[in-house]
């Protein structure tokens, strides 16, 4: 049996505000049926805050229409990610005043709030779910997507299985792909591997030999990504591992909500080649698409990957001299990772379908 997967388009007829996109998003939050589950609840709306000069993230116009949603549907709501304080959500424009909600770091200030749930894929045993997110009552996973270095593509999914839970989960998740391995050979000591580490978990000792400090590390690969002389790599490429244990992880903390308390919002503009975590936004590789949402997270992530067409790439979206392998879709020719594995692993473990059809909002 199929689901329903809404969108709006960017295209439009006539310059009105009614047919803008932030416009259309307030007709499909009223088409989705969500606001009689609404009523009384505790609402966590999950984004992803971004960091240093990151621009691509969710424009704040869209947050302040799903807030107010939420308000006159009779619930409570708040926005979360983890290490918001110290990725400053301000400087994006992600502040109570312009938002209509507080913006909360979901494991707390301290990032020590969280409930542990057992699982046993491999070496992935926790799933330390953020405690502001167990603890509410409704789930909104609303993504910005974009490729991902780890994942293939960051949409639903990614929000959830690396958002919603503590470093030691999402190191336990990352590793099922393998480790890292340093090439002394092939090093330039330039640094970069050091400046783009989101967790300093990496450094240099004094005979200049790569360190990497695992206690830290969650193996998001930025270090991999950035490298200019392929000095670090992946050691086993596990990709498919990784992935199930992601739809382990989603399942796991959509568990802790009753179905009719889950919605998911993909956002498909400014779609960039690497996460908004990066602290940069490169130009997009696709023109804007439009917006998507649904209660079945395989669907929606199906259905945005279909939208996203090799054949509408834009070359500036991509590091010049950038070679495409020729292979798969627009992300697996620019990350080596087939994103639609993530589907069929979200379908294995009951989460929906990749069988889909369209409702458009105009």
């Amino acid at each position: 049996m199929s689901s329903e997967v809404f969108f709006s388009s960017m295209a439009f007829s006539k310059y009105n505000p009614d047919e803008t996109l932030p416009a259309k998003f307030e007709r499909m939050l009223k088409a989705s049926g969500i606001a009689e589950n609404l009523k009384g609840k505790k609402v966590a709306i999950k984004i992803h805050v971004g960091a240093g000069l990151t621009f691509s993230t969710i424009p704040p116009v869209f947050l302040r229409i799903l807030a107010r949603f939420v308000h006159e549907s009779g619930g409570e709501c708040f926005f979360t990610d983890h290490y918001v304080a110290s990725r400053h959500p301000e400087h994006r424009g992600y502040t109570a005043e312009n938002l209509g909600a507080p913006v909360l770091d979901d494991c707390g200030y301290f990032g020590k709030y969280f409930y542990t749930k057992e699982v046993d894929y491999k070496s992935f045993h926790h799933v330390d779910i953020a405690g502001l997110i167990h603890d509410a009552d409704f789930l909104i996973d609303f993504s910005h997507v974009k490729g991902h270095g780890s994942c293939g593509m960051g949409g639903a999914c990614k929000n959830i299985a690396m958002g919603c839970v503590t470093d030691r989960t999402r190191h336990q998740i990352h590793s099922l792909e393998g480790g890292l391995e340093w090439n002394a050979d092939a090093c330039l000591h330039c640094g970069e591997c050091i400046t783009n580490c989101n967790h300093g978990a990496n450094s240099f000792d004094e005979n200049g030999v790569y360190q990497i400090n695992y206690h830290n590390c969650t193996v998001c690969q930025h270090c991999v990504k950035v490298c200019p002389t392929n000095a670090i790599k992946m050691t086993d490429g596990r990709f498919s591992d990784f992935q199930k244990g992601m739809a382990i992880c989603t399942k796991t903390v959509l568990d802790t909500f009753e179905p009719q308390n889950i919605f998911f919002i993909n956002l498909l503009t400014q779609i960039t080649a690497v996460c908004d975590c990066w602290g940069m936004t490169t130009p997009a590789l696709v023109p804007d698409i439009g917006i998507m949402a649904s209660r079945d997270i395989a669907a929606i992530e199906k259905a945005t990957l279909d939208a996203i067409k090799i054949e509408d790439l834009i070359p500036q979206g991509l590091p010049a001299g950038t070679q495409l392998s020729g292979k798969g879709h627009l992300f697996e020719q620019l990350h080596g990772k087939d994103p639609f594995v993530q589907i069929k692993h979200l379908e294995d473990e009951g989460l929906g379908t990749g069988d889909y059809y369209i409702t458009k909002i105009d």
